[in-house]
């Protein structure tokens, strides 16, 4: 179910047709497509961004502008040209801090170290000193402590009795837990942790409350991570502790590495709360999965392909040079989005995109990224990801929504989607 996580070398990949510099005599020259604004749509439910849906039946290649940030950005939407941008070394992530492009996040200071901002050399040793931590034999030793931690949260929602809120209860303190365990984090410390993450990664509040949350949080990983400095400990803080101390990377970078996996831990509540969402609202889907536990992971990757993970996009990258891509020039200079949200519903790569099928062929899912940016804690939230489900369902039969699906309300203003409650009764 889980898969080691390697990273591609930085040696020049060959573009696929599709991407020469030389396209065919009856792709070129084809005009710029128009600039679509793109809000940041407050959206219920699973439902699919219109905008989104729009920009995909609009051609493989569009521009738009987001809310916050500067000019226009090319959209790559179908699923085999989002692999070649997120993959190829003419596309750079580092380029992208040196300059001001249209974005979602009205804040945006990246931080030295981010293996988010890393380009090829530099992304394989910043990743190096972490790697161990997210290993599948790393996540195997993990396992049973997980569910320990999962356990004694289902223990306590079955001792007090329906109804509860699942969010509240289990799937937020959860991933908490797990991450704090994985990161090294101290018991006390991690409820002041999670409220700095809920607050880098809302909308809420503004660049200020924003800024504040990171200089919080990042002052203090850097902190831990000078006073892990000579630790032998397995946990992320003290493996780049160890690393500074030992002049692999500086405690810039250590802190730029440590940040994005600690706020990973929110991603793994909400899309667990839009998958079981949707096994509560679609009762086929609940039977088959609760009949065949066996069968479980198919659905799990087949819900991680379909659910709207986010709002609009995520990170962009900037073209080292001219690439042409379906005869439209993408000149050097210009920032590129990819959409993992339209490659996951791409007709040619997955029939009936828009239906929620487990028996459909094997086709990976870009759910966790691809290339060297594949999320660096992907088998940990797979982990997550698949206890949580498990024990959910095997430890409530008769679960059910304890309101009308229309009375689920979802969070606003956020970058990740999902459930702000999920009242469920059994």
């Amino acid at each position: 179910m889980t898969q080691e996580i390697t990273t591609p070398s930085p040696a020049r990949i060959t573009p696929p047709a599709a991407a020469r510099v030389t396209p065919p005599a009856d792709e070129q020259q084809a005009p710029p497509p128009p600039v679509r604004d793109w809000p940041a749509l407050d959206l219920d439910g699973t439902e699919f961004d219109p905008v989104l849906t729009d920009l995909m039946r609009e051609g493989p290649i569009t521009r738009i502008r987001l809310p916050h940030g500067a000019g226009w950005a090319w959209l790559a939407t179908r699923y085999d040209d989002v692999k070649l941008v997120t993959n190829d070394p003419r596309f750079s992530r580092a380029e992208v801090t040196r300059r001001q492009v249209t974005r979602l996040a009205p804040h945006f200071k990246p931080r030295p170290g981010s293996l988010a901002w890393a380009d090829q050399p530099d992304h394989n040793r910043l990743r190096k000193p972490v790697a161990g931590a997210f290993t599948v034999g790393a996540m195997k030793r993990l396992r049973p402590r997980a569910q320990e931690l999962l356990d004694e949260l289902m223990d306590a929602v079955l001792a007090e009795g329906p109804p509860a809120d699942l969010v509240e209860r289990v799937l937020e303190p959860f991933p908490i837990a797990v991450v704090a365990e994985v990161m090294g984090v101290p018991p006390a410390e991690r409820e002041q942790v999670h409220t700095w993450t809920r607050q880098i990664i809302s909308m809420c509040g503004g660049a200020e409350a924003a800024d504040r949350a990171k200089e919080g949080m990042y002052g203090w990983i850097a902190a831990t991570v000078r006073a892990r400095r000579d630790s032998t400990g397995e946990d992320v803080l003290s493996l780049l502790g160890a690393a500074v101390g030992r002049g692999e990377i500086s405690e810039d970078e250590a802190v730029g590495l440590a940040g994005p996996l600690q706020i990973g831990g929110e991603a793994v509540t909400h899309n667990c709360g839009q998958m079981l969402y949707l096994l509560l609202t679609r009762p086929e889907l609940m039977a088959r999965t609760r009949e065949r536990p066996g069968a479980r992971g198919a659905v799990l990757d087949e819900l991680l392909r379909y659910i709207p993970h986010r709002s609009t996009v995520g990170l962009a990258r900037i073209a080292l040079e001219d690439v042409e891509l379906h005869g439209v020039r993408i000149a050097a200079g210009e920032p590129v989005y990819v959409s993992y949200l339209a490659a996951n519903r791409d007709p040619d790569v997955f029939p009936d995109p828009d239906a929620v099928d487990p028996d459909r062929a094997p086709r990976p899912h870009l759910a966790f990224g691809n290339g060297p940016h594949y999320c660096t804690g992907a088998v940990l939230a797979r982990l997550q990801t698949e206890l949580l489900i498990d024990t959910v369902l095997d430890r409530l039969p008769g679960l059910r929504l304890a309101v009308a699906p229309g009375e689920v309300a979802w969070r606003r203003r956020t970058m990740i989607r999902g459930p702000q409650s999920l009242p469920v009764t059994w």
